[in-house]
């Protein structure tokens, strides 16, 4: 069973669920954006350097921009979810793709194909229909036009970080990506750490929020996320990991009974549907 193709698709499926629930308990805290950008990372830094000997090994000036993307990306998330709803943020941060894409040729040597364009015209359309929509103020998301625009930044350092993830691949650096990941989280926390404090009043549901988003939501989440996709072909696992945007928003419309607009839906289904076509089609080939 160690070794078990069910175990390891398992494992995939139960981190992207994991990946879901962060809409939902970031607008449960009642710290503020930065404060729950700041000690979920410094909590998930603790959880990743203990949990996976990788993330302990080969810390390089090197990675220095790729963690610092990722750390970016981890501060400027939660920062969009307490603005805007957790549809808009998790779709928004989803046109990372089309942003690996176009800095490839340059980036990474690797040229843009025919059917790569179709994919680039299918998230810009997800983007147009995103801004037909309009979403109210509401006490989960009280600034969408903010909360909009840092999820995009979101999908900029996100691809950035993709991209390089995949050049430290090449490289054959070992347990890189470990490494970066942890050492991303170290910068999250400390980036955001300014701007969080004084602290101030924090209850005990405050701390379960921090602890549950720094072990489980990244810390539990990578963990499966690695075990599984060493095993599972790339098409399979990037189909699965899809389960984070399609229920982020669903968690927090359970929780919070927060409603997306119907643009912002139908953008979502259509960058997402055009991300698992796009994927089967390069498995294809």
């Amino acid at each position: 069973m160690v070794n078990s193709p069910v175990r390891h698709r398992l494992l995939l499926a139960f981190a992207a669920l994991l990946f879901s629930t962060g809409g939902a308990v970031f607008k449960a805290a009642s710290l503020t954006g930065w404060q729950v950008a700041s000690f979920r990372s410094l909590v998930a830094a603790v959880v990743l350097l203990a949990a996976i000997p990788g993330a302990r090994r080969g810390w390089t000036w090197r990675m220095a921009p790729i963690a610092l993307a990722y750390a970016a990306t981890l501060v400027l998330f939660v920062l969009a979810n307490r603005l805007t709803t957790s549809a808009n943020a998790i779709f928004l941060q989803s046109t990372a793709p089309i942003y690996v894409l176009l800095a490839s040729p340059w980036l990474l040597k690797e040229p843009i194909r025919r059917h790569d364009i179709l994919y680039i015209l299918c998230i810009g359309a997800g983007m147009g229909l995103f801004a037909l929509g309009h979403d109210r103020a509401v006490t989960t998301a009280p600034n969408p036009p903010l909360g909009n625009a840092l999820a995009l930044a979101s999908g900029v350092t996100y691809a950035a970080m993709v991209a390089g993830l995949r050049w430290q691949g090449r490289q054959k650096q070992g347990d890189a990506a470990f490494t970066t990941i942890a050492a991303g989280n170290v910068a999250a926390f400390l980036i955001a750490l300014p701007m969080a404090l004084p602290v101030g009043h924090a209850g005990p549901a405050d701390a379960i929020v921090i602890l549950y988003l720094g072990s489980i939501q990244i810390g539990l989440a990578y963990w499966c996320l690695t075990k599984g996709l060493s095993h599972v072909p790339a098409f399979e696992a990037t189909t699965m990991l899809q389960v984070e945007p399609a229920l982020n928003p669903v968690w927090t419309w359970l929780v919070h009974g927060e409603r997306p607009n119907a643009w912002a839906v139908a953008g979502g289904a259509v960058m997402v549907t055009a991300t698992v076509i796009n994927t089967w089609m390069q498995s294809r080939r």
